[in-house]
């Protein structure tokens, strides 16, 4: 049996009566779309009510899955403790998700909560439901800094876990849109605002849910939305199915995004295998890009492939370019997967005896040695993309002045700390930005004085 149905829903507090006094009132179409919500969910009698929310216990690389057999919150910091909640969870239904991720060694699990309240990204939903519907037991599930394909792998695992559990199920996709949509808002404006929730309520509306992997992290970092992930697992649980989707509200007028869509699946459909889709199509992208790489990625990837199949350090080979074999540097080298760095490792000064050498080096700690993310496994492999960055000299300067984002590289100093950051990164458009950035990763406190230099670089893909 695979979910009833699905809710796409915001969470602002202001809609509850108590919490907005009157102010509420703005929002009444989106009220009336929400009572709607609230009474097909009564009308399905659902077993269990899942509900994925940005305001549950978040890590970058872990989805966090509400353990234990109930929980309570009320809206206390909103002003309005009187409005509380005390709900089950669905343990039978939490335990076979736990046990699917694990047996697939699958980021996800109860393990780290650090609030085992409520959020108000629950009990917004939770409030309108239950005005309706007082039966049901739930399950709270957090997202991750993982990629948007990892997050639609979880809803697969969570239609598989509802199937094998025999459980009527609703899930609640809880997330707001866009928080930068007017100058007047509490987060100003920013034209990826208006964009970004015009894009995803036509693909919501349409059930396109292939297309939720074409909204890049840096664009929607800009539109500060808040759900994209949420709703990136609801498509997940309805992979391989036909879904017939409506579209009931959308406002803007507090200067953030509230939308409200409905899904029903309606039968299988096998060209509706997104991920699948959007996977191999990633892995021949790749495939491409290594063919026509350059010798220096060609070197990187060869270096990756050796060291992650059968740790082996590769020698370096004799027809690379006079440039890799007699010139000293240091060097960068990224991975990327998914659209999401991967790892990156590099050196500011050469530590090798040459180019080559200093690529195999770092090719090498990239994959497996970068403390940010776990080694990189063979399954990974045909997604990397990977690309060398050559560093020239370092110039001391004087000021920001003489720094160019898209042209020169900054290092950041303070006595023996010291931070970098590569020029032309997606996300980072200010000099400002570069130097914040480099001063934290060298651990540089504000109040610290520091010292900068740049430097150029050759960067191949």
């Amino acid at each position: 049996m695979s979910v009833m149905a699905a809710f796409m829903v915001p969470h602002p507090p202001m809609i509850i009566p108590e919490v907005g006094r009157g102010s509420e009132e703005q929002i009444r179409e989106t009220i009336t779309a929400y009572e709607r919500v609230a009474d097909e969910v009564a009308a399905l009698q659902p077993d269990t009510i899942i509900i994925t929310s940005p305001h549950s216990v978040m890590y970058a690389d872990y989805f966090h899955i509400s353990p234990g057999n109930k929980a309570t919150g009320s809206f206390r910091q909103f002003r309005a403790p009187g409005v509380r909640f005390s709900e089950r969870y669905d343990t039978v239904l939490v335990g076979r998700i736990c046990d699917l991720a694990e047996a697939e060694n699958f980021p996800a699990g109860t393990l780290g909560e650090r609030d085992p309240s409520l959020d108000h990204g629950t009990m917004v939903p939770l409030w309108f439901i239950r005005q309706k519907y007082s039966e049901g037991k739930i399950v709270r599930i957090g997202l991750s800094g993982l990629p948007l394909a990892d997050h639609y792998h979880l809803g697969q695992l969570i239609a598989q876990a509802v199937e094998e559990t025999g459980t009527q199920a609703v899930l609640i996709a809880s997330g707001d849109l866009s928080h930068k949509l007017q100058t007047y808002g509490p987060y100003g404006f920013a034209k990826e605002g208006p964009e970004y929730d015009s894009r995803i309520m036509d693909v919501c509306g349409r059930a396109a849910f292939g297309e939720l992997f074409d909204f890049e992290e840096t664009f929607c970092e800009k539109a500060a939305e808040c759900g994209h992930r949420s709703f990136v697992i609801m498509a997940g649980v309805f992979d391989g199915l036909k879904v017939q989707a409506t579209a009931l509200s959308h406002q803007d007028v507090t200067g953030v995004g509230y939308g409200i869509c409905t899904f029903y699946p309606e039968g299988k459909d096998e060209d509706r295998h997104f991920l699948k889709i959007y996977q191999e199509k990633n892995e021949q992208d790749c495939m491409e890009k290594a063919e026509k790489s350059d010798a220096y990625v060609r070197l990187a990837r060869a270096s990756v492939e050796a060291w992650v199949r059968r740790r082996e350090h590769i020698r370096v080979p004799k027809d690379l370019p006079a440039e890799m074999l007699e010139r000293r540097a240091g060097t960068f080298v990224s991975l990327h997967k998914d659209g999401k760095l991967r790892g990156c490792i590099g050196t500011i000064a050469a530590t090798q005896g040459n180019i080559a050498e200093e690529i195999i080096q770092n090719a090498i700690s990239a994959c497996s040695r970068d403390p940010r993310f776990a080694p990189v496994t063979m399954g990974e492999l045909k997604s990397l993309e990977i690309s060398v960055d050559v560093l020239g000299d370092l110039e001391p300067i004087k000021s920001p002045e003489e720094l160019d984002v898209k042209r020169y590289g900054v290092v950041v100093s303070h006595g023996r700390k010291r931070g970098l950051l590569l020029p032309n990164l997606d996300g980072v458009d200010t000099v400002e930005e570069q130097i914040e950035i480099a001063r934290q990763k060298g651990g540089i406190r504000e109040s610290e004085p520091y010292q900068l230099e740049r430097f150029e670089v050759v960067r191949h893909y």
